[in-house]
């Protein structure tokens, strides 16, 4: 037996979403601390770039993470193909995305998510020999990071500086990065941080802030856990508060 329906959080995006469950990802720790609270539903598939966005489509959530950018600006390959995608229509294509989720709901509420900045040198180290040369620099995710931006002050979305915000790390180069595209451990952290800056400043009702949801099953029981005394019981629904103060 499930409790009440629950709000949905998608996270919608490329191999940085998809890998967000990873090694202590940026989606697992969101999974964590909305464990009784939010459904954290992952909708993240490596190589897509916003071209293969618009293909997808989406329920009504209360939530809607969006990123892409960082396969879009990869430099153009003469051949044509790739994941390139020109600046402007990368910037349509967001356009339209943000366009759907609006049209969802009026509740449902949308964060994007820049492309992040690379690590060359470690791309080349890892990557080279397994997919060819890997047009993807730091400059180009500067330019696609500042586009979406705009964006997003144009259409009043939420829109998050992950290519600023990793690089206000001295050491974000070694510690942000598994192999110069996708995000440690470390450089999760710095996501979810930012992520729940903007829950917690937003002016939504009802907030979407971990802290300010309301717990499912949150009221006391005897079938909760014994406490010491052997006499009462404790409810371990605020566990997850108390573990994770630290990230806000």
């Amino acid at each position: 037996m499930v409790g009440p329906r629950r709000p949905q959080f998608v996270l919608f995006g490329s191999s940085i979403v998809q890998l967000s469950y990873a090694d202590e990802g940026w989606g697992a720790i969101l999974a964590d601390l909305y464990a009784r609270k939010a459904d954290i539903i992952l909708r993240g598939y490596s190589g897509w770039n916003s071209r293969r966005a618009l293909q997808d489509s989406l329920v009504q959530p209360s939530l809607v993470i969006v990123y892409f950018g960082g396969n879009d600006s990869i430099l153009p390959h003469p051949s044509g193909l790739g994941q390139h995608v020109p600046l402007p229509e990368y910037v349509e294509n967001m356009r339209k995305i943000a366009i759907h989720l609006k049209s969802l709901s009026e509740q449902t509420r949308i964060i994007y998510l820049t492309a992040p900045p690379t690590n060359e040198a470690q791309i080349r180290q890892i990557h080279s020999n397994q997919i060819g040369h890997v047009q993807r620099t730091n400059e180009s995710c500067r330019i696609y990071s500042e586009a979406c931006l705009g964006l997003c002050r144009e259409m009043n979305i939420k829109g998050i500086d992950l290519w600023t915000a990793l690089q206000k790390r001295d050491d974000w180069k070694d510690v942000c990065f598994m192999d110069g595209i996708h995000l440690s451990s470390e450089g999760s952290k710095i996501v979810v941080k930012e992520i729940l800056k903007v829950l917690k400043e937003a002016e939504w009702e009802p907030s979407l802030h971990w802290t300010l949801m309301p717990a499912e099953f949150a009221e006391d029981s005897p079938y909760d856990t014994l406490g010491p005394d052997g006499k009462t019981t404790i409810n371990l629904s605020n566990l997850i508060n108390e573990r994770h103060k630290q990230l806000d």
